[in-house]
């Protein structure tokens, strides 16, 4: 194994300082992997605090609480294991002298110390300490809040920089459409603000005027009002034009970049986020950051440009008096920076319990028939109730929160207009100002009042427009896709599939699979059985590459698999899982979705062979029948049979059954298992079944227990072996055997 040095995370710095402390002859940069650990692992669990480090010869533990240090040398150890019990987790280590407590810490550091079972049993099988650099702590260490379900940072505490970055270069095709709208917004500031000249020079000389004016001159001073008034309907429509431009195409822009990222990301990081959580960012959050860039953003620009021109003109009028209306800004600004913390937070958290009270009512839609099953519909409702609740309770804390804040903050920058209102007053009576020119000074003072309350609540829109880009960009940013390789390999499958050395694990937890070798020839059907959580399920996945390996490899007629590109591998892999899936739509269109230009006598023929043509063509609307939303309107058995049309419709050089007639009963299993013999001929099988008897037609079983391949032979060989395999077909005949209840 390849001994490369390995860069160590800086978040690690924290653990491996005091560590080093503790034990004077260790080195940091031998120090290869850190964790903390926070509770007693001998006698009553208590809080303490600790740090666990290990080199590449040993494992240190120092309890800053109490001083104790302990040293743990590799070469005396055999064994690490995962030890998860109610709020804790800990590991545990065999020597020579059995089992024993290593470290312990509450929830939050699973998945770290999952992964630093397998470092360290890797450690032992290979002899090298290989961490990958990755930080999978599961709280915030700024903050020490958890992360949402799903992400690896903290979203309040997240670079902001780094996320506006990636939305400005995402923005290139639509820039145009932003730019011309804040021209716009730019030409309507300065027509909104000449209106109060003309405003004044109409009340002081023609209105207020000694000597009546002549009409012509009273007509172009009414006309230049109505024309300069026109203007800014005509340019505030060329603005909502062009903002609509750009909207419209971002939204949809936004939406598609979110999911097709989501379809590309490997199954490992689909399944570390809710399926509520993936909806509400690709809706409601890409609709946040579209609404502020398209409104919000040039709206921006529009005030700022009103506050420093009008402030521009009260200056040049009288500096003592812009400096007293002006005066509380500086003050406002200053708060908000000293609550913005606080307001992230906040808003962080309610799309974390949006994205719960999501999620459980998509789970309850999704399993409604479960519901009604068992009666639970009470307790689905006070379920949701609950998420609902908890929702309403932290946005009436945000309301609060802003409830109390805001209005303050809005009577501070209101102060100025009692100076303006005394100033006003005096000049009037002192005759140093004209009613036209107290009429253009209030309509400014005005104006100017607004973007100073719109700038008011600007941060909160801010924030609630960073912490949806901080979530798209969580997901468009995620490295873990299962992209093609640059020059992938197109290639016609025979079927030659070879395991090697492979191990693997989901989430960084305990290796569902250990250094798996085997293989298997083109044409051959495979049974894999074994208990269930063996690793069966997952020595397919690996197949169809759902994930990709941890170590070790797997070939397909000599090729890397991930040299493969993933069309071509899918387009010859077919699959009936033991979770059948239908989409909403008609039967017809569930069958040919494995192959979408097949002729309707091809989908028929598959549905013949899959012995599902007769229960078809027995329903009404035959095979335009709709089995609605995940197939519910048809019985499991109906599922699986037109799960396995999809696949003899895709005609693949590999196929792979996982359970394909566990909802089947006696008979109809054996029409499929006859249909199933005419299929394999020619391919490569995968047949994974808990009923052993479906094997029968099997070239080769394969025996997995204890994560690893325990078995491998014939029927008959196996059965003389009297292993693994032999009992299981002695337990499932004994359970055939017994005598049925009345």
């Amino acid at each position: 194994m390849n001994t490369t040095t390995t860069t160590v995370p800086q978040h690690e710095t924290q653990w491996r300082t005091p560590l080093c402390e503790a034990f004077p002859t260790l080195r940091e940069h031998e120090v290869l992997f850190a964790m903390p650990f926070n509770l007693t692992s001998v006698g009553e669990v208590k809080k303490t605090e600790g740090v666990l480090g290990a080199t590449n010869q040993a494992i240190y533990l120092f309890n800053i609480e109490t001083g104790e240090k302990t040293t743990l040398e590799f070469s005396l150890l055999t064994k690490f294991a995962i030890n998860v019990g109610t709020g804790s987790v800990g590991i545990e280590y065999t020597d020579g002298g059995g089992v024993h407590a290593l470290c312990t810490a509450d929830m939050s550091m699973k998945i770290m110390y999952a992964y630093a079972v397998k470092l360290f049993n890797r450690r032992l099988k290979y002899g090298v300490l290989r961490p990958d650099g990755v930080n999978r702590r599961t709280t915030c260490t700024k903050c020490h809040r958890p992360y949402a379900p799903g992400a690896t940072y903290c979203f309040a505490c997240a670079d902001k920089k780094k996320h506006f970055g990636w939305l400005w270069s995402f923005l290139k095709p639509y820039q145009f459409y932003i730019y011309l709208a804040s021209v716009l917004f730019v030409v309507v500031t300065f027509l909104s603000i000449l209106l109060p000249m003309l405003n004044a020079r109409l009340i002081d000389n023609f209105i207020q005027a000694e000597d009546p004016p002549m009409f012509t001159q009273f007509l172009v001073a009414i006309l230049s009002i109505v024309g300069v008034n026109l203007l800014v309907r005509v340019f505030r429509f060329l603005r909502r034009r062009a903002m609509l431009s750009a909207q419209i195409p971002l939204s949809t822009g936004l939406r598609e970049t979110m999911f097709d990222k989501i379809q590309r990301l490997t199954m490992r990081n689909v399944n570390r986020r809710t399926a509520g959580s993936l909806i509400q960012r690709v809706n409601n959050d890409t609709r946040q950051v579209v609404d502020f860039l398209t409104n919000e953003f040039p709206n921006l620009i529009d005030q700022a440009l009103i506050f420093i021109v009008i402030t521009g003109i009260l200056v040049t009028f009288d500096p003592f008096l812009a400096v007293m209306i002006i005066a509380p800004m500086p003050f406002i600004l200053i708060a908000f920076r000293m609550f913005s913390r606080a307001v992230r937070r906040i808003f962080g958290y309610q799309r974390h319990v949006s994205d719960v009270s999501n999620t459980i009512m998509q789970d309850i839609f999704s399993g409604i028939r479960v519901v009604k099953a068992f009666g639970m519909e009470e307790s689905e409702i006070q379920k949701y109730d609950r998420a609902a609740y908890n929702e309403f309770k932290v946005q009436k804390r945000a309301e609060r929160f802003f409830g109390k804040l805001f209005p303050v903050l809005v009577f501070l920058m209101g102060v100025g207009q009692f100076f303006l209102l005394y100033y006003v007053g005096n000049a009037i009576l002192a005759g140093e100002m004209t009613v036209g020119e107290m009429t253009m000074f209030t309509s400014y003072v005005a104006m100017l009042y607004g973007p100073l309350r719109w700038l008011a609540w600007m941060p909160q829109r801010m924030i609630r427009t960073m912490t949806s880009l901080v979530r798209i960009h969580d997901v468009v940013s995620d490295p873990e896709t299962m992209d093609d390789v640059d020059h992938s390999v197109h290639v016609d499958i025979e079927g030659h599939i070879k395991f090697e050395n492979v191990s693997f694990s989901y989430e960084d937890a305990a290796e569902v699979l250990n250094d798996v070798s085997f293989e298997i020839k083109p044409g051959e059907m495979v049974g894999i059985v074994g208990r269930s959580g063996a690793g069966k399920s997952t020595l397919i996945n690996l197949v169809m590459r759902m994930y990709d390996v941890g170590e070790g490899r797997i070939t397909i007629d000599g090729t890397d698999i991930r040299d493969i590109s993933q069309n071509v591998l899918r387009s010859q892999v077919g699959a009936v899982l033991q979770e059948t899936f239908l989409f909403a739509g008609s039967i017809y269109d569930n069958i040919a979705y494995a192959n979408p230009s097949a002729t309707r006598e091809e989908v028929i023929n598959a549905a013949k062979t899959s012995t599902a043509h007769e229960f078809i063509v027995r329903l009404p609307d035959g095979y335009n029948t709709y089995v609605g939303e995940r197939g519910h309107s048809v019985s499991g058995g109906e599922r699986q049979r037109i799960a396995i049309a999809r696949a003899l419709l895709h005609n693949p050089r590999i196929l792979i059954l996982d359970e394909a007639t566990a909802s089947l009963d006696t008979e109809t299993e054996k029409q499929i298992q006859d249909a199933i013999a005419r299929l394999i001929s020619n391919r490569t099988t995968f047949a994974i079944a808990h009923r052993l008897s479906t094997l029968r037609n099997a070239t080769r079983i394969i025996v997995v227990d204890d994560h690893t391949i325990a078995e491998v032979g014939t029927h008959d060989e196996l059965m003389e072996q009297e292993g693994i395999y032999h009992g299981l077909i002695m337990a499932q005949r004994q359970m055939s055997q017994m005598p049925q209840e009345e």
